[in-house]
């Protein structure tokens, strides 16, 4: 399974890549669910680590936007675009329904670069036939989801349903309380071939504290194989 980190420091890009990470996911402000980083954090990070960056491109602690707010977020997707990124993460969701409009305004300058649709999905009415809206847009081939809540095998259940409903179109990540005890579960089950970590990535479970190598390292294990392989 690919094991995807969330990181917001060059020692926390350099800790995950250490410890086997595939991915990882580049944000400022973890403790706001994270938002756009500053370009210079990436261009850091991608001299720390050959790993894949996606970026976060989020505005505010919400999952909605503004006019002026789409404007800026606009220009850093053009900017994450130059610098060569592997993807970006962007989503707004509005009145229960996957904002898709806002999201494509957002990535007008920054065609053709690959998008993870995060967790503002969590927020919709209708999980399953967002599936159908969001994969309209082609640039999005990942969608970022807990999964719901309940027991781990409650929500491998449901990711599993997603999975079988984006039909190869995207890929659904596994993202959100993901821990150990929740990794097994998703590697048992079959349910993703992606998870995405944050907090069970970072020592004493701090969301805010730094990523840990060791903990990294065990969730590789669980994991499996390096999933770029």
């Amino acid at each position: 399974m690919l094991l995807e980190v969330i990181v917001q420091t060059v020692a926390d890009a350099r800790a995950a890549a250490a410890g086997g990470a595939d991915r990882l996911e580049v944000v400022r402000s973890i403790h706001l669910g994270g938002l756009t980083p500053p370009l210079s954090l990436v261009h850091a990070i991608q001299e720390a680590t050959p790993l894949p960056l996606r970026v976060m491109v989020r505005g505010n602690a919400g999952f909605e936007t503004t006019p002026g707010e789409s404007l800026e977020l606009s220009r850093a997707a053009a900017r994450f675009a130059a610098a060569g990124v592997d993807g970006l993460v962007v989503g707004f969701a509005r009145n229960g329904q996957p904002d898709i409009d806002d999201v494509a305004r957002v990535l007008e300058a920054a065609d053709g670069v690959n998008v993870t649709f995060h967790r503002a999905f969590d927020n919709l009415d209708t999980p399953l036939d967002a599936i159908e809206v969001i994969s309209t847009l082609p640039q999005i081939d990942r969608i970022l989801t807990s999964g719901g809540e309940g027991t781990a095998l409650e929500r491998s259940t449901r990711l599993r349903a997603l999975t079988e409903r984006a039909a190869g179109r995207l890929i659904i990540i596994a993202g959100g309380g993901v821990d150990q005890d929740a990794l097994l579960a998703f590697v048992a089950t079959g349910c993703v071939r992606e998870a995405h970590v944050g907090r069970a990535a970072r020592e004493g479970a701090d969301p805010t504290g730094p990523v840990s190598e060791t903990l990294v390292r065990a969730l590789r294990r669980i994991a499996g194989d390096d999933g770029r392989g």
